[in-house]
């Protein structure tokens, strides 16, 4: 089960790595930057607009921990887009970094044996007999759509342009269903995810946009492609019409 506590990963050298790529250098910058972390906690340094450029850029950025660099882009990519709230980059940013590993994505969890390739064969289990699978499965049908249309968005407009696949809004309404139903089940009750789960469901579109951004800079930064192109200008329009 994905949980929101990137955060609680962070150890004391993440929080100086973060320091010393902001001071660039400077022991004068460097005291302050430390005078921060001491008074403020160490949110006050990962809320740096700076550190997302400065971690890319500066040679010490490279020597970032996973959690560290991407709870950092996630958070500041939310940021952009006017959502604050820690819990979901938190979230989001284990995502990433859980579903990054091996086939992990298709799975409910390491040790699971069956492989979900399409969404609609996550929907066919959600009311799974077995209390806690069927929560896993309607978790992880909200994961794997946030996973695919926000990593992977060239791939799914690609298909549907080229194969007749479907749109960024399928999977946005899947896993929004996802989120929903897993809001609903006791068992989000009982692990205290009720929210966080109604929060995903309510704001997937701009958590996928979020991936997307990074997705666009990051992972993929060389595609120039028609599909992307108007892929940005439809949700460029979208956000702010829902401004």
């Amino acid at each position: 089960m994905i949980l929101a506590n990137t955060r609680q990963h962070l150890t004391r050298n993440d929080a100086q790595l973060a320091v010393r790529v902001l001071a660039r250098g400077s022991d004068a910058e460097l005291s302050v930057l430390e005078s921060r972390l001491a008074n403020d906690g160490i949110d006050a340094i990962l809320d740096d607009p700076e550190l997302p450029t400065a971690l890319v850029r500066s040679a010490p950025g490279a020597h970032a921990s996973l959690p560290l660099f991407t709870y950092v882009m996630v958070r500041h990519a939310l940021r952009r887009l006017g959502e604050g709230d820690r819990s979901l980059a938190d979230y989001l940013s284990a995502l990433v970094v859980d579903f990054g590993t091996r086939d992990r994505a298709v799975r409910l969890g390491e040790s699971d044996d069956q492989v979900y390739a399409a969404l609609t064969d996550l929907l066919s289990d959600v009311n799974d007999p077995d209390a806690r699978r069927s929560f896993l499965v309607r978790a992880h049908l909200g994961n794997y759509a946030l996973w695919l249309s926000g990593i992977f968005p060239d791939y799914v407009e690609h298909r549907r342009w080229n194969r007749g696949g479907p749109q960024l809004e399928y999977y946005e309404e899947m896993g929004r269903r996802g989120f929903q139903l897993a809001a609903e089940h006791r068992l989000a009750e009982e692990h205290g995810l009720a929210p966080l789960y109604a929060a995903a469901a309510d704001r997937f579109g701009l958590l996928r946009l979020a991936l997307n951004s990074l997705s666009d800079w990051l992972f993929f930064p060389n595609v120039h492609t028609p599909e992307r192109l108007m892929r940005q200008v439809a949700d460029e329009t979208r956000w702010k019409l829902a401004s």
